[in-house]
């Protein structure tokens, strides 16, 4: 709406959590007031807003309020983040437009006393955010928004309302992990690893993930063979303290281990992947690993016994694993956790990998026997070998792996899966994000997996770079595909693309929901219901709309069988 003030003019507009705001383009999106939510839902939406006619920038302040609501009420702004690889030079007709530029995506918190500045004739972007707790009041809320003058003034106001059922958002059932880089968040705030300010942050930073739907953490044994240069090193994040005796036996230490499960577990983290014990593409080698050696001359410096140079079908890693893995195995054990762990073997083998992948694998499993191994790759044959028991496919090569129908089966997309399938870069639309929880229920996956949760580094980690200017790894990978968050003085901050992956796994709940009440059939039957062609990873609709309306659809239908012996009405 145009509103007018003695001072300026401030249009404004309520646009869904789909859209993204470019400072120099109207937005394509209609006005959107109003939504309906679970309880224990975070409901997210945009106000848009710019002044027309001025010719300088100006301050306001906001104000955000909705009386009778008793959930958490947040209000940010959606700041611009640069982009010089916003895309591969070959992209699909899904892109926002496939040029450098600025992206909207970092969610930055307003000044002191909810100061906003607001540059002059640019279109910017409020995100609203609004958690119904278990016990919010079912019914429309009004959330306000209001633009004031430094004198108090109303110069602009927009409303949304907001239903709440009285059904609670189930617990949620994926697994689902985004990896976490313990080194970066030493790196970019320049603390020694695993001191107690780097605790501080990692548990920060983890509590954001669990927040948003992660409940599975990357765990550093040993410092992570992942996105780095043959010969290189990434900074050493390692959990296990390993002691070699004089008489060649290993010692290994878990108390930073056991520190790590327990800040994890408080942050709401409860699966664990414990990092690959053989290098990326090919496992061919083994991580680096540090060594405490008895009798060396400076008794407490690790020294690094494995790494690139350490061939990993070799003797020498051999007996390392023969004494490490049933150490681990134990640990794993007698901490009530067989239930929840994952180990890993090599990231991403590809088929001329066949080999030494075959032999890492039958190393590993044969010492930590019927405990899950999790890897990501895009050929078939690596499972149907038997080589690994818990595949994560890529979005665009799991096809064989649904034809076959792998139980428990994962699935993955990274900068590689670009073309067709759902990914979250910047310049990709929101909804194609989003889209993945209904992929997810359809085909009844277990977990999803990403790479990137913090990865602040160059590709193959041959610097630090500051995520707020790079946001493309030194252009190697399309803008949004290295990390999700950013990092603020005291924790993370975070981004659309966070938000709406959350969105994704929601709509994943509230479909398993309605399958409760409904059956598979049925609710299946009211996802795909006017679609062309069935639902699958490459087929699916591409607009904000489609997902809006369908998810305000399966909210009805919930409402629907309120009644149902199987869910009891809350007050």
């Amino acid at each position: 709406m145009n509103n007018r003030s003695a001072v300026f003019e401030l249009e404004t507009r309520c646009l869904s959590s789909l859209v993204k705001v470019f400072p120099d383009e109207e937005p394509a999106a209609g006005r959107y007031g109003s939504g309906s939510a679970l309880r224990g839902e975070a409901y997210s939406f945009q106000v848009a807003y710019r002044t027309p006619e001025l010719t300088r920038g100006a301050s306001v302040r906001v104000e955000l309020s909705s009386p009778g609501w008793r959930g958490k009420l947040s209000v940010r702004e959606v700041g611009l983040a640069p982009s010089q690889l916003p895309c591969y030079g070959d992209p699909d007709d899904g892109v926002l437009r496939g040029k450098p530029g600025l992206f909207p995506d970092p969610l930055l918190p307003l000044g002191d006393g909810g100061r906003l500045k607001v540059p002059p004739r640019q279109w910017r972007a409020l995100w609203i955010e609004a958690v119904a707790d278990a016990g919010e009041l079912p019914g429309v809320h009004a959330i306000s928004v209001a633009f004031l003058s430094e004198e108090g003034a109303t110069i602009a106001k927009e409303t949304f309302a907001l239903e709440v059922l009285p059904l609670e958002l189930p617990e949620q059932e994926l697994l689902h992990t985004e990896w976490f880089h313990a080194d970066c968040l030493a790196t970019h705030y320049g603390v020694d690893v695993f001191s107690e300010r780097h605790w501080e942050l990692i548990e920060a930073y983890i509590a954001t993930a669990s927040a948003h739907g992660v409940n599975m953490l990357l765990t550093p044994l040993f410092t992570p063979p992942l996105d780095t240069a043959v010969g290189g090193e990434r900074p050493t994040v390692q959990l296990v303290d390993v002691t070699l005796g004089r008489d060649g036996k290993y010692a290994f230490g878990f108390e930073k281990l056991t520190r790590w499960i327990g800040m994890a577990e408080r942050a709401g983290i409860r699966f664990f992947e414990f990092s690959h014990l053989f290098t990326q593409w090919g496992a061919k080698h083994a991580p680096k690993i540090e060594v405490l050696e008895e009798g060396a001359a400076e008794r407490t410096k690790r020294t690094k016994r494995f790494g690139w140079h350490t061939d990993a079908a070799g003797d020498e890693y051999g007996e390392f694993l023969a004494q490490f893995l049933p150490a681990i195995a134990a640990y794993v054990r007698e901490h009530g956790l067989a239930d929840r762990v994952y180990f890993h073997v090599s990231d991403e083998p590809r088929e001329e990998h066949l080999e030494p992948y075959r032999i890492a694998s039958e190393r590993l499993r044969r010492h930590v026997g019927g405990l899950p191994v999790l890897d990501a790759l895009s050929d078939f044959s690596f499972y149907e070998r038997g080589l690994v028991s818990r595949p994560v496919a890529a979005n665009d090569h799991i096809e064989p792996f649904l034809e076959a129908g792998v139980p428990e089966l994962w699935t993955y997309y990274c900068c590689v899966q670009y073309k067709e399938v759902a990914n979250r870069f910047f310049d990709m639309p929101s909804a194609r994000s989003r889209i993945l929880g209904a992929q997810l229920y359809k085909f009844g996956l277990k977990g999803f997996l990403h790479w990137g949760y913090n990865f602040w580094y160059s590709h193959y980690s041959l610097r630090a770079v500051n995520p707020y200017e790079t946001t493309d790894a030194d252009c190697a990978f399309p803008s949004g595909d290295a990390f999700l968050v950013y990092p603020g003085e005291e924790g993370p901050v975070e981004s659309i693309r966070l938000k709406v992956v959350r969105e994704a796994l929601q709509d994943l709940r509230a479909l398993r929901l309605l399958e409760r009440l409904a059956g598979r059939e049925e609710t299946l039957r009211l996802l795909e219901d006017g679609l062309g062609e069935p639902l699958t990873f490459r087929a699916y609709p591409r607009g904000d709309a489609w997902l809006l309306e369908r998810r305000e659809r399966i909210n009805r239908a919930l409402r629907d069988r309120l009644d149902s012996n199987e869910f009891r009405l809350k007050p």
